[in-house]
């Protein structure tokens, strides 16, 4: 392939995640097959692909980009700062890169666990010592941390996990936990599921 060629592939390719940005939600959720198919030339892009994109927002098109090239080409990552490219921030000095990184590895279910002690280091040494948070100890947690943990959720889940989302959802279902349950992925034809 001459350089004309790549020009013209690396165009379309960034036309391509330039309407992924600007589109909604369900727009998105229909260009994630073709956004993924592309990876070859997603790399190709480079770093500076990722200059469109705030490092302190809560876009999920970076971090669904920062997923597809973490599983198929992971060489991308040697420079480490694309491991925990968003910023976080904490009342508390809670360093949440592990978070970042399993969240980009798509490691659900060990991100929960880590959010979960997260959560209870929050709350404090009671919760701690028990192993869980009282929804009465959610007022005394840092607002900010809890912002992080949602932001990272919600970037690294399509839009589709976090705090915030599932708040939203369950208000959507008239806060009835057992219409939620399925929308997010927790129970698939009346059945609990492992991880989503």
């Amino acid at each position: 392939m001459n350089n004309k060629e790549q020009d013209n592939y690396s165009n379309a390719t960034l036309d391509l995640i330039k309407k992924f940005i600007d589109s909604n939600q369900r727009k998105r959720i229909n260009l994630l097959t073709q956004i993924e198919s592309e990876y070859e030339n997603i790399y190709k892009l480079g770093p500076k692909l990722f200059e469109m994109f705030d490092s302190n927002g809560d876009d999920w098109t970076a971090g669904w980009l920062l997923q597809v090239l973490k599983k198929y080409k992971p060489n991308f990552f040697e420079n480490n700062k694309f491991n925990n490219w968003f910023n976080t921030y904490s009342d508390v000095d809670i360093n949440y890169d592990k978070l970042q990184l399993i969240l980009v590895e798509q490691e659900f279910e060990e991100a929960d666990r880590l959010t979960s002690s997260y959560l209870r280091k929050l709350a404090g040494k009671l919760a701690e010592k028990r192993g869980y948070v009282f929804y009465s100890e959610v007022n005394n947690m840092s607002g900010k941390d809890l912002q992080t943990i949602d932001r990272l959720w919600t970037i690294y889940s399509t839009g589709r996990f976090g705090f915030s989302i599932q708040a939203k959802i369950l208000k959507s279902v008239e806060k009835k936990y057992e219409l939620m349950w399925p929308k997010i992925g927790w129970k698939k034809e009346g059945l609990w599921t492992r991880y989503p």
